[in-house]
Order: C-alpha cells, then sequence, then structure tokens
C-alpha cells in the first residue's frame, strides 16, 4: 500500500477526522462515552458540563492524551442563556466552526410517577435541565451553522418519547418535547444544509441513572436486562456514542428528523409477549 493510501485508509478510519464537536452533560454517562469516541475517531471536542472545573479538566486532559485529539471542557448550565452562548462561542474561536451540537444534557428528576404526588418544583427543573436546554442549544448551534450552510445537531431523548407509562410525568413530558423541537428544526434548518436529529436510548447503566433510582449500577443493569426485549446483549453509554457519531458524521449526510430509538425493539413489545 502505498503512503497516500495508508494515510487514505487511516482517515477513513477516523470518522470525524477535522469535526468540531461540542457536548453538554459531557462528563459523565453518555456524554461522557461520546466525548471519548468523537476524539477517538477525529473530532475536536468541547465538553460542557456543570460538574467541576477540576473533573472537567482532568477528563478532557485524559481524552486528549489517548486521542491525541484538543480536548476542552467549559462549565456551562444548560438552564442559563448566557453560558450555552458562551460554549458556542468557545468552540467558534478557538476552531472557527462547529460540526456537531449534541444536546446530551439531562436529568430525570425525583423518581415519582404518581402525579398526585409529583413537586411542581421538580417538574419545572426537569423540562427546564432537558427541554429548555436542548432549546437554548440548538438555537446557538445554529447561529453559527446557518451562514456556513452545514451542520448537525442532535439530541438525547429517550424512550419515554415513544413508550407510555413507567417513567416521571415531567421526564415523559420533556422526552416527549425535545422529539417536537428536533421534527421543527428539521424543517426549519434543512433549508441551511443542517441536519437535525435525535438518539433515544432504552435503560442506560450510568451513574445518574444509579443515583435516580438510589441503587448500585450493577443493580441498574440487571434490572434494564430483565425489562429488555432483546437479550443475551446489554445496552451501555458506548451503544448510543455510536448511535450519535452515525448521526453526526458523514455517514448519515441525508438522514435528518430521524429519532433514532436505541431500545433492542423494546417499544414494540406488547404485555401479551410476557
Amino acid at each position: 500500500m502505498s503512503a497516500a493510501a495508508a494515510v487514505a485508509v487511516a482517515n477513513f478510519a477516523k470518522r470525524l477526522q477535522g469535526k468540531v464537536a461540542l457536548i453538554t452533560g459531557g462528563a459523565s454517562g453518555i456524554g461522557e462515552e461520546t466525548a471519548r469516541l468523537f476524539a477517538r475517531n477525529g473530532a475536536k471536542v468541547i465538553i460542557a458540563d456543570v460538574q467541576s472545573e477540576s473533573k472537567g479538566k482532568n477528563l478532557s486532559e485524559e481524552i486528549r492524551s489517548e486521542s491525541g485529539q484538543q480536548t476542552t471542557y467549559i462549565q456551562c448550565d444548560v438552564t442559563k442563556e448566557s453560558d450555552v452562548e458562551k460554549a458556542v462561542n468557545t468552540a467558534v474561536s478557538m476552531h472557527g466552526k462547529l460540526d456537531i451540537m449534541y444536546n446530551n444534557a439531562g436529568i430525570t428528576g425525583k423518581y415519582n410517577t404518581n402525579i398526585l404526588e409529583i413537586d411542581v418544583e421538580d417538574f419545572r427543573r426537569v423540562l427546564d435541565i432537558n427541554l429548555v436546554g436542548a432549546f437554548l442549544g440548538a438555537k446557538h448551534a445554529a447561529r453559527v451553522m446557518i451562514p456556513k450552510k452545514r451542520g448537525s445537531i442532535l439530541f438525547t431523548s429517550s424512550i419515554a418519547s415513544v413508550t407510555n407509562g413507567g417513567m416521571p410525568q415531567g421526564y415523559t413530558a420533556s422526552k416527549h418535547g425535545v422529539v417536537g423541537l428536533m421534527h421543527n428544526l428539521t424543517v426549519e434548518l434543512g433549508k441551511h444544509g443542517i441536519r437535525v436529529n435525535c438518539v433515544s436510548p432504552a435503560g442506560v447503566p450510568t451513574p445518574t441513572a444509579a443515583k435516580a433510582g438510589g441503587v448500585d449500577i450493577s443493580e441498574i443493569q440487571k434490572g434494564f436486562y430483565s425489562m429488555a426485549n432483546l437479550k443475551e446483549v446489554n445496552l451501555d453509554a458506548r451503544d448510543i456514542a455510536e448511535a450519535a457519531m452515525f448521526l453526526g458524521s458523514d455517514e448519515s449526510k441525508y438522514v435528518s428528523g430521524v429519532n433514532l430509538v436505541v431500545d433492542g425493539g423494546f417499544n414494540l413489545r406488547s404485555a401479551m409477549a410476557d
């Protein structure tokens, strides 16, 4: 193989080579796994999260060391427009562009499915982070992508957007809202060459999920597996990161308006199948 061919093969293997990606909620769970995968595949990554600056910087340095790609951490509360605007501006000032905006930050809220017992402030907080935060990320990504006539805006929704029951009301409402936002933006931004899509995971065993359930991660995984439709495999954060990478890469250059459900067919189950 010639040297030129070897370089071409190496670049092809890095599916996000030359791209700049901003990931909210990128310091743990699905966001962290996505940041690592994006960087390994050639992307320059900006991790935006509310977690401590020391944790974020340690993570970005670790990713930079293992991938060789420039990775930056910025503290960002997605409910504050000024924070989101600053994160997007940081990406552009550092790298001259923003190719992928992954609005991943989200919370479950208090795990209560009884509407009579739900605290309205908790309901509002979940919508503020999951839905308003997603809106702000999309707004400021569009601001810098429209002049470039290209870009990919992604959201983390949930299996709660395609199933009914069993999840807190605020979480379910927010995730349905994210899909609706994605659909509207797909129509609005398509004329600017910008693609908009969602990834909707089934239950992923992450520290956030374990904290919300008040149990160990291993117990979360056992519980999700017991409910899963597809057996002999376990869903983990890497699977969601892979879906996000596909939607952010040029491999999906004509895919827009899709809610990619990563649930092993769970949403198709009937109670009669048990």
